[in-house]
């Protein structure tokens, strides 16, 4: 039954996901990476530390430190400048499915390191997902900007260092609980982009944001920080890295949705198409077969 809830909020954390791409992209013009991976982080920590200190779970040991600060500045300090640098060179739609590498290159890191069992099955519901998220954005790939593989190549580069925290994280989430480790790692990262940001005057765009980038800020530190990566770390300590991972293809469909919803855009037929191929294969992934049954890997 954990495993289940792991899954569920794994799929969770993907569709927040999907509307934090569109508030990136939103913002990022009118700033750079830098400065508001600080501003998400930064936000996004100062949520979690009051709910953190008023849990009486511990933090992460003092032998843990140095792995949890590697792991902080990986997924929220090289993450976030690659994840909103891309954003500057391809649009929404290509970096989505860029970022669908993710269940593959977690599968291949997982078995690489012998974390977690490399199955067909496993194998067959990622592929499956990444063809539904092809689908479902098949009228967004259409176009793409000069140098859109610049933005490509970053946004892979973003979800191998997110692949490589899945599988490392694992056991010092197991030790000390998602919301500490979260919270933990987040403000180191915060810190990284905050003090990089201020030496190259980054914080010196933020003067002329409107309220509605303002809003958008608060909602990627909140939602798009917070929430979001406390769910990731959440589902990690349930279930294993790849069924964690796979989740993200839910992360472009949801975008398009909302965009259908808010922006009126027309949900075309490729998007319902998407939607149910993906979920097919997260259930692929997710689920065991009668004769096969995928081992998880051992606490630490």
């Amino acid at each position: 039954m954990g495993e289940i809830w792991g899954v569920l909020a794994a799929v969770l954390s993907s569709g927040l996901g999907g509307t934090a791409i569109g508030a990136t992209r939103y913002v990022i013009g009118a700033s750079d990476a830098l400065t508001i991976g600080a501003f998400r982080f930064g936000i996004g920590f100062a949520f979690l530390l009051p709910l953190a200190l008023r849990q009486r779970a511990r933090w992460p040991a003092r032998a843990d430190w140095p792995a949890v600060i590697a792991l902080g500045l990986l997924f929220f300090g090289l993450f976030p400048i690659l994840f909103n640098a891309s954003l500057l060179f391809t649009t929404a739609a290509r970096g989505a499915l860029a970022l669908s590498t993710l269940p593959l290159l977690t599968m291949a890191v997982g078995a690489g390191l012998k974390v977690e069992p490399l199955t067909g099955r496993k194998t067959a519901g990622v592929l499956i997902a990444m063809a539904g998220v092809a689908v479902a954005l098949l009228s967004g790939l259409a176009t793409a900007p000069v140098g859109a593989w610049r933005g490509d190549l970053l946004m892979v580069g973003a979800a191998l260092c997110m692949a490589l925290y899945n599988v490392w994280s694992k056991p010092f989430i197991r030790r000390s609980g998602p919301l500490h480790f979260t919270t933990m790692g987040m403000g180191v990262g915060a810190l990284c982009l905050a003090v990089v940001s201020a030496i190259r005057g980054g914080f010196a765009a933020v003067g002329a944001f409107d309220g509605a980038q303002w809003l958008a800020i608060a909602y990627l530190g909140i939602f798009g920080a917070a929430i979001i990566f406390f769910l990731w770390a959440y589902a990690l300590e349930r279930t294993t890295p790849t069924r964690v991972a796979i989740s993200v293809a839910v992360n472009p469909v949801t975008a398009s949705l909302v965009g259908a919803v808010l922006l009126a855009e027309p949900i075309a037929w490729n998007l319902i198409v998407g939607l149910v191929t993906v979920l097919g294969g997260i259930t692929l992934a997710t689920t065991t077969g009668r004769r096969c049954v995928d081992p998880l890997p051992a606490a630490d």
